[in-house]
């Protein structure tokens, strides 16, 4: 005896691989499929439409075949409104809650699908009254759900929507880009993600800029300085590490002890990232250092000088820290979940750790650019999520004076 539930797909679902993957789902969890109705867009802005009923030994197996479904796209036909269960306690979600996307996702309540407010990846569903009655569906972390929020369970009333294949004229952004290589034509690609930034900016969006200590040791640092100084970098997220090295640089003219220009280590220059936070501590931070002329270059003083908010997020890693430096890492991830939701494009430079936890928070959506020198890292970031992302294996001191000169020359 065997179960079964009718679900849909529509939309560009052949080249972007939604119908492949779902039937793939379907056979790898042990259901099976028959294709009821089929009916293919015959040019590129037409879409295609399939039916199918899904069957399985088991409810439980049903459930999990129509979960993997829901994620890739497809809805169960005949829709009903979404299950929605009030929490138990604060930080504790009902038992079988709905765990999102990073993609865009519609609710169904009382016949209505209601958007979901800043998609991300791993959160639970809560759905609330606006000032005017009508609903609204926003996603939650875990820890910051409370006792008697409606959490959306189950997946009866879910609409993911996954990124297609863009219809429209090719781009560096490539869809569901996953390959990288150091063989890659980086003077052009670079020529792309800066026409990108020019029409972010044209558009009043925000760039978002996740950085680490590497640029400042590879010699990236003053070209990075010039973009925030000229407006194309609209903020800025690191680790305790990159501020202080590149104050570092400011005050001792080494990152790391090492001096950047000769390459050479000046005696108790293994000290001077230490002192570097003593110092910015005694003036009382950043702003205070910069207010004080203690601090007059770098990235740091660009952001302080024109306005760029910045998050420094700690780590059990970290030296002093700055007292800039968010500490509590709830608080931390907060403050960049804030920077996450609101950019239009994130550049993510050098930085695996501090990428992964920005990307963890952004949209699908979101264009992404990812460079390391390593190519491990740069798979690895492209594949968090993201529809539209170019990746590139190369030295960050030689992307970012190249990035520099085709947008300020």
């Amino acid at each position: 005896m065997t179960v079964s539930r009718t679900v849909e797909l529509e939309g560009h679902i052949i080249d972007s691989g939604t119908m492949a993957r779902c039937f793939g789902a379907v056979m790898d969890l042990g259901g099976e499929f028959d294709v009821e109705a089929f009916e293919v867009g015959r040019h590129k802005h037409e879409e295609t439409y399939c039916r199918m009923e899904v069957s399985a030994e088991t409810e439980a197996d049903l459930r999990a075949i129509l979960h993997e479904l829901n994620q890739n796209g497809a809805t169960i036909a005949d829709p009903r409104d979404a299950t929605l269960e009030a929490a138990p306690a604060d930080q504790v979600v009902p038992v079988d809650f709905y765990s999102t996307t990073n993609h865009p996702t519609s609710v169904r309540i009382d016949g209505d699908w209601v958007p979901v407010e800043e998609a991300e990846m791993d959160c639970a569903l809560v759905v609330e009254n606006r000032d005017n009655g009508e609903p609204r569906v926003k996603t939650r972390v875990l820890n910051a759900v409370e006792e008697g929020d409606l959490v959306v369970t189950g997946e009866t009333g879910i609409r993911v929507e996954p990124p297609e294949r863009p219809r429209g004229k090719g781009s560096a952004f490539g869809f569901m880009q996953g390959g990288v290589s150091s063989e890659r034509p980086s003077k052009s690609l670079i020529e792309e993600i800066a026409q990108e930034m020019r029409e972010v900016r044209e558009a009043d969006g925000t760039v978002l800029v996740v950085c680490g200590p590497a640029i400042v040791h590879a010699g990236g640092r003053e070209a990075l300085a010039a973009l925030v100084r000229n407006g194309y970098i609209d903020a800025l997220s690191a680790g305790n590490g990159f501020a202080v090295h590149d104050l570092e640089r400011d005050l001792y003219g080494t990152s790391l002890g090492v001096d950047t220009e000769t390459l050479e280590h000046p005696r108790k220059g293994h000290k001077h990232h230490i002192y570097t936070i003593s110092e910015i501590g005694r003036a009382g931070g950043i702003e205070a250092a910069v207010a004080e002329g203690l601090v007059d270059s770098g990235v740091m003083y660009e952001c302080v000088e024109n306005d760029v908010p910045y998050v420094l997020a700690g780590s059990i890693r970290d030296d002093g820290p700055l007292p800039d430096t968010i500490t509590d890492a709830i608080e931390a991830q907060d403050a960049i979940r804030e920077q996450a939701h609101e950019a239009d494009l994130v550049l993510m430079l050098s930085t695996l750790l501090h990428s992964v936890a920005v990307g963890n928070c952004l949209p699908s959506t979101t264009k992404t650019v990812c460079v390391d020198i390593n190519p491990a890292t740069v798979t690895q970031l492209l594949d968090r999520g993201s529809a539209q992302a170019i990746g590139m294996v190369t030295d960050i001191g030689t992307f970012l004076p190249m990035l520099a000169d085709e947008l300020l020359e």
